[in-house]
């Protein structure tokens, strides 16, 4: 297989997988991640992050530029009785998917994580029916979410707040697979983007706990190639997001919510820790 054609391949693989994570995500913090079927969402979010980060990483290694548009996900709304069936299905056809893929590969790294992803995606699709059989009559009628209490206002700041943190997530991921080759500022970029993750988790949490998607949206990401002008580009954003958050928290509503108040003050303090750490970065370039 010519190398431009196992990139394409493994790029609609990651959009797939980009997909599974989005809906898992979302259906997670809509269930709320204390309960016991948002964790479990929560868990397999987490698997599909490490099947996208690991055909980004090949992709990245391969000169490539990974896809970071999601592919749609098909499932039926309905009741929780039809989404976990839905996501079963999802899951399955992924699995004779990357066996087919894995044969067409020769080198052995590569067709191991296809391998890989096909046997955990079937393991995945066992999950989802255990959930599924031990759903009570009333749960599986039911749908995810609680009515909104929020004013308008407040929850278009939340989720543009939302979409600007997970623009960022992806932003500093990319980075981390393209720029693999720099040594350890590129691993340091991926390490922020968990931390990244978890402030995410802090405002799409407070979107969903009143039943409303979160607006897990990508805003624009670059692409450059430059370790020089993407720190600088990531140091632009951590300032800018900072500040955006400075003057939410401020705001006479976001007051009134005192574990979204305190969730900030941490993410506030992380991005100060940021920004200091990729200054250093760049003075030592």
């Amino acid at each position: 297989m010519e190398k431009s054609e196992l990139i394409a391949m493994l790029n609609k693989d990651i959009a797939e997988e980009h997909a599974a994570i989005i809906r898992y995500l979302t259906h997670s913090y809509l269930e709320g991640e204390d309960t016991p079927i948002g964790a479990g969402l929560l868990s397999r979010s987490r698997e599909e992050m490490w099947h996208m980060h690991w055909l980004g990483m090949v992709i990245g290694d391969l000169g490539g530029e990974p896809n970071l548009t999601p592919a749609p996900y098909p499932y039926d709304p309905t009741n929780r009785e039809t989404i976990f069936k839905s996501y079963v299905e999802y899951e399955l056809k992924l699995v004779p998917h990357y066996k087919g893929e894995a044969d067409r590969v020769d080198d052995p790294h590569i067709k191991r994580v296809l391998e890989r992803e096909g046997w955990e995606s079937a393991m995945h699709a066992k999950k989802f029916q255990r959930v599924l059989d031990k759903l009570t009559p009333d749960e599986a009628a039911g749908v995810p979410g609680e009515e909104n209490e929020l004013p308008k206002e407040f929850v278009d700041q939340l989720q543009d707040l939302v979409a600007s943190k997970y623009t960022q997530v992806l932003q500093h991921v990319r980075n981390g697979w393209v720029l693999q080759r720099e040594g350890i500022t590129g691993w340091e970029l991926m390490d922020f983007s968990m931390t990244q993750m978890k402030q995410l988790a802090h405002i799409a949490e407070e979107v969903a706990e009143n039943g409303i998607t979160p607006r897990l949206e990508a805003g624009q990401i670059d692409t450059s190639r430059s370790i020089g002008v993407a720190l600088q580009k990531t140091l632009e954003d951590v300032r800018a997001s900072r500040e955006r958050h400075l003057k939410f928290r401020d705001d006479s509503e976001t007051q009134k919510h005192a574990g979204l108040v305190v969730n900030l003050d941490l993410t506030l303090q992380q991005e100060e820790y940021e920004a200091g750490e990729i200054e250093d970065w760049i003075k030592k370039l």
